[in-house]
C-alpha cells in the first residue's frame, strides 16, 4: 500500500458523530481491565469492580474508552492513506470535565486539530470531546497518533522539547503493580479489538515476540496508582492525567509508577517496567483537585 497525505484535507477533518453506551458491568469490566481488584480483600479498590459497594464509582480513566468507535474510522479520513499497522499511540491526555455517572449514552465529537511532519512519519492529532445526554461535555480526550512511512510531505514539525520532567530527587511515591498474563485479552473487552494484543500472528507481524498490553491499559494502571497515592482513590478529585507511550509491554511485567508532587495539587510520573529496567510511559503528569 502506498502512503499518502494531503494536508488540506486531513487538517480540521470531523469524524462522523458516534454514540457511546456504557452501564454497570462495563464499568466493573473496565476496573478488571487495568489490575484493579486483584486483591479482592482491598476495600479501597471494590467500589471500582462491585456495582453492590455503596461507593460504587467508575475509575477516571474509563472516560479514554469512550472515543474508540469515534477516532476507530481514521483509516478511512479522507486525503490520507496508509497501512494500519504502521500506526503507534505516541501520546494521550484525559481531561475530566465532569463526575463520570455510573452508566450512560453519550455522544462523541472528534476532529483532527493538528498534523506534524515528523520525516520518518507524521502525527495525527484528533481531539474528542464526550458529550452526556444533556449535551454538556463530560471529557475530553486528545490523542497523537504517529504513523510511521506517512512523514516526509514539507509540513511543520509540530512542538519539540521534553515537557513533564521529573525533578532529579527519589519519587515521593511508588507504586508496583504486577500485570497478568492475560491482561491485555482482559482489557480488549473495553473497547480495544486491535488484534497486535490478542494474535500471536499479529504480534509478530509488528516485530513482537508476542501481543504486547495496550498503552492505555499501562495508562489505567497509572491512572491508579495516582488515585491512590494523591487523590485518596476519590474520582472525583481527578481533573486530568497525560503522557507520552515510550516503550511496549508484555502482559505478565510488573509496572512501577514513579511520581513525584511538584506543586498543590500536580504530580508528575512515569512508568518503569522492573523485568527490563525501561520507562514506559514518560512525559506525564496528574492534575489533582483539593478535597
Amino acid at each position: 500500500m502506498d502512503n499518502f497525505i494531503d494536508v488540506n484535507q486531513v487538517l480540521g477533518y470531523e469524524f462522523p458523530l458516534k454514540q457511546f453506551r456504557y452501564d454497570q458491568r462495563d464499568v466493573c469490566l473496565y476496573a478488571l481491565g487495568v489490575g484493579a481488584g486483584e486483591d479482592p480483600m482491598n476495600r479501597e479498590e471494590l467500589p471500582f469492580v462491585y456495582e453492590f459497594s455503596p461507593r460504587f464509582t467508575p475509575l477516571p480513566t474509563l472516560a479514554v474508552t469512550f472515543p474508540f468507535d469515534a477516532i476507530g474510522t481514521i483509516t478511512s479520513v479522507p486525503g490520507m492513506r496508509f497501512n494500519p499497522m504502521m500506526l503507534l499511540h505516541g501520546e494521550q491526555k484525559l481531561e475530566l470535565l465532569r463526575p463520570l455517572p455510573l452508566q450512560a449514552t453519550l455522544t462523541n465529537r472528534a476532529v483532527i486539530t493538528a498534523v506534524y511532519d515528523k520525516g520518518s512519519g507524521a502525527v495525527i492529532v484528533i481531539e474528542a470531546t464526550s458529550l452526556n445526554e444533556q449535551g454538556e461535555p463530560l471529557c475530553r480526550n486528545t490523542s497523537h497518533i504517529f504513523i510511521r512511512g506517512l512523514g516526509g510531505f514539507g509540513g511543520e514539525r509540530g512542538p519539540s522539547g521534553a515537557k513533564n520532567v521529573p525533578p532529579d530527587r527519589a519519587p515521593d511515591a511508588v507504586v508496583h503493580q504486577k500485570t497478568r498474563e492475560n491482561q491485555a485479552l482482559l482489557y480488549r473487552l473495553a473497547g480495544d479489538p486491535n488484534p497486535l494484543h490478542a494474535d500471536p500472528d499479529m504480534a509478530a507481524l509488528g516485530n513482537f515476540p508476542r501481543p504486547i498490553l495496550h498503552g492505555l491499559c499501562t495508562f489505567g494502571f497509572a491512572g491508579r496508582a495516582v488515585l491512590s497515592q494523591f487523590a485518596g482513590n476519590d474520582p472525583k478529585r481527578m481533573q486530568s492525567l497525560e503522557c507520552r507511550f515510550t516503550r511496549h509491554v508484555f502482559p505478565g511485567e510488573t509496572l512501577a509508577t514513579e511520581m513525584w508532587q511538584v506543586a498543590a495539587g500536580q504530580v508528575l510520573f512515569q512508568v518503569r517496567v522492573v523485568e527490563r529496567n525501561e520507562i514506559v510511559l514518560a512525559n506525564a503528569a496528574a492534575v489533582i483537585s483539593e478535597q
